[in-house]
């Protein structure tokens, strides 16, 4: 048999690379920002920055994990496509929601516990699409029959 080839396997790394950007930002570099900044307005400031650019990865990452499961040369198991469509386009819309409808209100410290607490839920939400496509692509890589030729 035929080794797969090694593109096969971009999808897995694509979501593995979104589901971690998001595990370090939220749960490791802003917590530290406030930490160790000196006022939460400076660190407020400098997580809202990084949220911005964490957007953009989330969404990029989401598009070609989208335009890979359309590829003959990139899919992964067809049986997981569907699911990880839904998931992919669940997290891009929370984190395009959370950019653009949420973030204006928090930086405009308008009922800022609410829009907090919406946006941290738009995010965890994020997080768990990202982290459930990444299982889901791992466990079909794992039981596809090109996966077990050594």
């Amino acid at each position: 048999m035929a080794a797969s080839s090694p593109l096969r396997s971009l999808p897995l790394w694509l979501a593995a690379a979104w589901a971690m950007s998001l595990t370090t930002l939220g749960f490791f570099v802003v917590p530290m920002l406030f930490a160790n900044l000196p006022s939460p307005a400076i660190a407020g400031g400098m997580a809202a920055r990084l949220f911005s650019v964490q957007t953009g990865i989330s969404a990029v990452c989401a598009l070609v994990l989208l335009m890979s499961f359309r590829s003959e040369k990139l899919s992964p198991a067809p049986t997981v496509i569907p699911s990880c469509t839904l998931l992919a386009l669940a997290g891009a819309l929370s984190a395009l929601l959370v950019e653009f409808g949420v973030s204006p209100h928090i930086v405009a410290r308008d009922n800022l516990a609410l829009w907090h607490s919406l946006g941290s839920a738009m995010y965890f939400a994020q997080w768990v699409c990202a982290l459930l496509v990444f299982g889901k692509l791992a466990n079909a890589a794992s039981a596809s029959p090109a996966s077990k030729d050594v």
